[in-house]
């Protein structure tokens, strides 16, 4: 289908009166393009990705890694997807979930260049060098959005406090980033090559319309930007050094409950604990007393003491990120370096003890040049 004729058939299934029939099906699937060596941004790209991107999103960017992350290169995401939304979601991330902000602003590792490198290797990746400007629904109804919802949309997606086990549609920084348009997009053609099926065939563009009136009534107000960037400050590495070394009960002789931890913290036991995420997202909540080892530098592990100390290391995936510290901690010969079983986010539902700037970050509405 050329981009005219999907742009007449877009705006034909967001027409006023209730429609006749579904809306019209998107049949290009995605597919991974060889890299443009001749672009030095997608070069540049390509390395960026691997080092940042591919432990949760996949080595060829197809998802599904690590949390349920979505794929980056389906070719309805990157056809619905301005470059803006991109790089405010790499920059931003999607707080609450595994996937940090990764703007240098807010303590992460890249710079815009470094994003708009990453943008060009993805619409490299998936073919997808132009979005298409696709069209917003008509308002739809909330109330009747919500009645398809829940037999649709809700096993997968969660609903607004829960998440499911595909992209959290009520988080606040995605949707004051996503478009009426995107959200229609998606929901119209699918993702191809992700389980995201397309909805063209089974619901009409007026009922589309009140899948997203029902989404968007989600809209919350986003966190404010900290007035300086954020910096992450030097601590001590062993905690409660003068104290008795904890007894955990492991599971597969690597995972430690997280309630025998926080009882470790709770009884000043000695320990290390390491926070394998991006710093940015270090400093807007960590477990009391971590230190920042992101599972793509490894290098200052050095501060950590190989004299038998446990030490425990934790990310948002809830294992994969972790997983990556721990490892370089065994192959450097630490004896006792075990992964926190069920992750921060985890820790953060049970009321354990967490620090950092209460989760303060960007207004995603804010002005930025990419």
């Amino acid at each position: 289908m050329s981009r005219l004729l999907l742009l007449v058939s877009l705006a034909t299934a967001c027409g006023g009166a209730r429609s006749d029939g579904p809306p019209a099906r998107r049949d290009a699937g995605a597919r991974a393009a060889p890299t443009d060596a001749g672009d030095p941004r997608v070069v540049a790209g390509a390395t960026l990705y691997g080092k940042y991107c591919a432990l949760c999103h996949g080595p060829e960017a197809k998802g599904y890694a690590a949390d349920n992350a979505p794929s980056l290169v389906s070719r309805t995401f990157l056809e619905s997807s301005d470059d803006t939304f991109l790089a405010r979601s790499v920059e931003l991330g999607r707080p609450g979930t595994a996937m940090a902000p990764y703007g240098r602003d807010l303590g992460g590792p890249l710079g815009d260049g470094d994003i708009t490198a990453v943008i060009a290797f993805l619409r490299d990746r998936g073919d997808v060098r132009e979005p298409i400007a696709a069209p917003a629904p008509l308002p739809g109804d909330p109330t009747r959005g919500q009645a398809l919802y829940a037999p649709l949309c809700q096993s997968c997606h969660g609903d607004a406090t829960t998440r499911g086990t595909a992209v959290h549609l009520a988080n606040p920084t995605f949707l004051a980033l996503a478009s009426d348009g995107f959200l229609r997009y998606a929901i119209v053609f699918g993702r191809p090559g992700t389980p995201m099926e397309a909805f063209a065939d089974r619901i009409d563009g007026n009922q589309v319309a009140d899948l997203v009136a029902y989404v968007r009534s989600w809209s919350a107000p986003a966190p404010v930007k900290p007035a300086t960037p954020p910096t992450a400050p030097d601590g001590p590495v062993v905690l409660n050094p003068k104290g008795r070394s904890p007894s955990f009960t492991l599971r597969d002789g690597r995972f430690v409950p997280a309630a025998q931890v926080a009882q470790a913290l709770a009884k000043k036991q000695r320990l290390v604990i390491i926070d394998a995420r991006p710093p940015s997202d270090w400093l807007r909540e960590r477990i009391v007393g971590a230190i920042s080892v992101p599972h793509y530098d490894t290098t200052t592990l050095d501060r950590v003491p190989n004299d038998g100390t446990i030490v425990v290391a934790y990310c948002a995936c809830p294992h994969h990120a972790s997983g990556v510290v721990v490892d370089e901690l065994l192959r450097r010969g630490y004896p006792k370096a075990y992964v926190l079983d069920e992750g921060v986010l985890f820790w953060k539902k049970q009321g354990y003890p967490v620090a950092g700037t209460g989760g303060a970050a960007p207004d995603p509405h804010a002005g930025h040049t990419h």
